[in-house]
């Protein structure tokens, strides 16, 4: 990691109070507009290296702090931990950090202790990268045994640990992308780049040729498999990933969400890609038109597969109404079959590992819904491994998977058909 300078060390130290100490996600704070792009960028992947390395970090600290600081100190002392252990230049990194302690009322009493600390962990940071994979949190990682079992768990714990490749969508062809780009162009049809710079400096970016989509969160439009003309409805379809997908396969489609920042961000996509759609930014239950021959809901959920890219979601999320968001899937699940013809296809999705918010909301969705199936050929898809396919006929997608290649998201998807 490359030294940050004071201005983006202080930036990425204000959003990790905000996680630790606020419970905000990185994605509800702003970066400092004050600062130049690159300090911005190098404050957020600072902050992202002390989240996903939080237990490392307390470990060595652990060695020389006899009881906890105050939180803001604990934050600097994380962060300069990690930066050490990135190969931060000791003198630079630690007279920064030090002077940041002294900048603040609740950290000016403990900046001897800082420096102290800091040099001393300096002193010891060659053994960093045989310390323990960080677990995940009780909350989560309870359950996830349950479902998983404990191998599995660590695996996804490495995976989370390692982070994310950028995987991009072609909207025409694939392997012309890849080797636009100098990407892997992976089994299921995405394109991975594991140093991608900044994306819109790619060859063809402004004209349209791919968008930033997850390898795992570009299979469920796969799976839908969308037909020319087909009226397919997108139901909580921002950013949009999905939504150009299957327009670019020629669906006519309509995107619907309820956030109009979120739409907009939807639309101005659709602007660089070249293709259209019918956007809508209303409730999901608001919409009525059931003249549709297949909708695709992803489904709010806890976003618990996407932690590799949002390693601050473990610290968020426990105070997160989970049950809530159950019931909220399986309204929507009844609602996007309400708006189907007969026969036609929904293809349900949530970026969850937990097993309540994916295969078991298809096994009720069944069980309400006589004559109802899971569609099975669905799964029968370029890349997609036996093993993936779950008990009841859906995709079970998790993030140590594929370890050779960089891994993926944490995914559940299963094409429903209602009755004809």
């Amino acid at each position: 990691m490359e030294p940050t300078g004071l201005p983006a060390r202080r930036a990425a130290l204000a959003l990790l109070q905000g996680v630790l100490i606020d419970g905000r996600s990185l994605a509800e704070q702003s970066d400092d507009t004050r600062l130049p792009p690159e300090d911005r960028a190098r404050a957020r992947r600072l902050c992202l290296s002390t989240l996903r390395e939080l237990g490392r970090a307390d470990q060595v600290l652990g060695r020389f702090l006899k009881s906890n600081p105050a939180a803001r100190t604990r934050a600097i002392l994380r962060l300069g931990t990690v930066e050490l252990a990135h190969g931060g230049a000791a003198h630079g990194v630690v007279n920064d950090w030090v002077s940041l302690a002294a900048a603040h009322r609740r950290s000016a009493g403990q900046k001897g202790l800082v420096n102290a600390v800091l040099r001393k962990v300096a002193g010891v940071i060659a053994d960093w990268q045989s310390l323990p994979v960080p677990p995940l949190p009780e909350w989560l990682h309870d359950p996830l045994v349950m479902a998983w079992g404990p191998e599995a768990v660590a695996a996804m714990e490495t995976a989370h640990l390692a982070g994310a490749p950028l995987d991009l969508t072609a909207r025409d062809n694939p392997a012309a992308l890849a080797e636009a780009v100098g990407g892997t162009l992976l089994p299921t049809g995405s394109v991975r780049l594991h140093d991608a710079g900044q994306v819109s400096a790619l060859p063809g970016f402004s004209e349209g040729t791919f968008w930033v989509q997850d390898a795992a969160a570009a299979i469920p439009a796969r799976m839908l498999a969308p037909q020319p003309g087909e009226r397919i409805l997108d139901l909580c379809a921002a950013p949009g990933g999905k939504t150009m997908q299957l327009a670019a396969a020629g669906a006519q489609v309509t995107a619907l969400d309820a956030s109009a920042p979120r739409m907009a961000r939807l639309e101005e996509n659709l602007t660089r890609t070249g293709l259209t759609t019918e956007p809508i930014t209303a409730d999901a239950f608001a919409h009525n038109r059931r003249s549709y021959d297949a909708v695709l809901l992803d489904a709010p959920c806890s976003a618990t597969g996407t932690i590799r890219r949002h390693p601050d979601l473990p610290l968020t999320a426990e105070t997160r109404d989970i049950a809530g968001l159950i019931a909220l899937q399986s309204r929507l699940l009844d609602h996007a079959l309400s708006l189907l013809n007969p026969g036609g296809r929904l293809l349900f999705c949530t970026c969850s590992l937990i097993p309540d918010e994916g295969e078991v909301q298809v096994e009720e969705a069944l069980a309400r819904h006589p004559g109802l199936t899971v569609d099975r050929t669905a799964t029968d898809r370029p890349g997609i491994a036996p093993d993936w396919i779950s008990e009841e006929g859906g995709l079970r997608l998790r993030p140590d998977y594929w370890p050779d290649l960089g891994g993926m998201d944490g995914f559940y998807a299963a094409l429903l058909r209602k009755p004809a």
